[in-house]
């Protein structure tokens, strides 16, 4: 399968005047889920250039930004080729009369470096600080063999580009869950310090795990063979298996911890502004700026 990148204009949406269906929309939103999630952690995980606690690792972890960017690159794109399929401009021109100027088609680029943190959709799991190294590890881990289980589900969907941009993540993300779980389990079964360091990176981020099966309603109406229910009990598995050698408590001994929600929906902690005002900083100040 190919991955279309045929999205010819650079150039950002500043008005949007769309006539998209219900079921397009739920895609749209799905594809900015899922793009903004990725992004986000890419982002979070790039402060760690330069940083890694060894050589090897700092050039590791490096290695899975990119490769996120990479992945949210390509749902970026299949987002604007939907938003300015769904968006007839002449049309839209003749409505808005002198204001049309503004009026120009998505991109990745707009999609990314243009929208508000009430717009952007990604789970507040990946928008938390990075902390130690132990508490990216977890964060990472937890993430990716979320993100496995859904691409899993992905490379069957009914939509072949969906299906394509799985099949090409796939053996990424496989290596992403292999990486961090290897170091989850090194530093929760290591030292008395890097286990107490484990335990108080769980502490922090596991309330936010609860939102990754709580589904938002473009994901219950997308209709693309995406099914969030079916993968809780999987992945609780896979969790507790790592724990179990990492010597970590059990998802089930967390079962009442009180879960934060909302970022699906664009209801974010104060930690995104933060990341957005850094990210966007460039784009905001010199719109249309290219190398």
């Amino acid at each position: 399968m190919n991955i279309s990148n045929d999205i010819d204009s650079e150039k950002h949406m500043d008005t949007e005047i769309s006539s998209s269906t219900p079921n397009s929309k739920n895609k749209e939103d799905l594809l900015l889920h899922l793009a903004d999630t990725i992004l986000i952690l890419s982002h979070r995980n790039t402060a760690w250039c330069g940083h890694g606690p060894i050589l090897e690792q700092d050039i590791a972890i490096t290695n899975i930004s990119l490769d996120l960017l990479g992945q949210a690159r390509n749902f970026y794109q299949y987002a604007a080729k939907i938003i300015n399929e769904a968006t007839d401009l002449n049309a839209a021109k003749t409505k808005i009369g002198n204001d049309a100027e503004g009026l120009k088609e998505a991109s990745e680029d707009s999609l990314a470096y243009l929208r508000t943190e009430r717009e952007f959709k990604n789970l507040l799991l990946v928008e938390q600080p990075n902390g130690d190294w132990g508490q990216t590890i977890l964060r990472q881990y937890l993430f990716s063999q979320y993100q496995y289980l859904i691409f899993e589900q992905l490379q069957q969907s009914s939509d072949q580009q969906l299906a394509a941009i799985a099949e090409k993540a796939i053996k990424e993300i496989a290596y992403h869950v292999r990486w961090s779980s290897e170091w989850v389990i090194r530093l929760g079964d290591g030292t008395t310090e890097s286990h107490a360091r484990m335990r108080n990176a769980l502490e922090e981020l596991w309330p936010y795990t609860g939102e990754l099966f709580m589904p938002a309603e473009y994901e219950n109406k997308a209709s693309i063979g995406f099914e969030l229910n079916s993968l809780k009990q999987q992945w609780s598995e896979k969790i507790t298996e790592i724990f179990e050698i990492a010597a970590l408590p059990s998802p089930k001994s967390m079962e009442t911890t009180f879960m934060q929600t909302g970022g699906k929906t664009g209801n974010h902690s104060e930690h995104l502004g933060f990341i957005l005002a850094e990210m966007q900083y460039l784009q905001r100040t010199y719109p249309d700026s290219t190398w």
